[in-house]
């Protein structure tokens, strides 16, 4: 008889995938230029954020023919693309948005926090065949990093273009927590054909 917790060919390649985005995405927040403007910080340690959800989301849609995870990864990619654009045009104005050294202190100390939690929660995510649920419980905490990056740099004068796009990023992600926490759901309480 099989082993039924031998991970598959396919689900080994998804997950070497996954962790090279995940490696990636460290190495490009923690490795950002940052400056004296909180704006430019938030801007060029979020950027590889999204870069990575796009890529996840790449990356479940060549493991997964679970139509509920593609319509999710389909709008996280025509999302975070838009929002990467969004933030490259506003880099070279929010940038000069100079910040107070002590609220860029206790910024950055909040966001180091946000980061550790955030990357140690994505890369203890469950390895199973189960690639839809194995994506979705790596893809949570990825947002809501996103919420708590956008929160932290909300307690703080910031560049007036990049407001909405904090706000923005709350509500997208926040609500797409929501839906992805649903769907997991659902899975919960169903055969694991349909998590696959």
């Amino acid at each position: 008889m099989s082993n039924p917790h031998l991970l598959t060919q396919d689900s080994k390649n998804y997950l070497c995938c996954f962790y090279q985005i995940l490696d990636d995405m460290i190495q490009g927040i923690t490795g950002a230029r940052l400056t004296q403007s909180i704006s430019h910080n938030f801007i060029v340690q979020m950027i590889p954020h999204h870069r990575a959800a796009v890529r996840m989301s790449e990356n479940i849609l060549r493991s997964t023919q679970n139509q509920a995870v593609r319509r999710i990864a389909s709008a996280i990619i025509e999302e975070q693309t838009a929002g990467i654009r969004e933030m490259e045009e506003l880099l070279p104005v929010c940038e000069q948005s100079l910040s107070e050294p002590i609220d860029l202190r206790l910024y950055q100390r909040r966001m180091d926090l946000i980061f550790r939690e955030m990357f140690a929660a994505m890369g203890s995510a469950p390895e199973s065949n189960r690639l839809a649920a194995v994506f979705l419980r790596e893809m949570i905490p990825h947002h809501q990093g996103a919420v708590r990056m956008a929160r932290n740099a909300q307690k703080y004068p910031v560049c007036v273009q990049l407001a909405p796009v904090l706000q923005a990023i709350v509500a997208q992600q926040t609500r797409g927590v929501r839906q992805m926490r649903a769907l997991l759901g659902q899975m919960g309480n169903t055969s694991c054909s349909s998590c696959s």
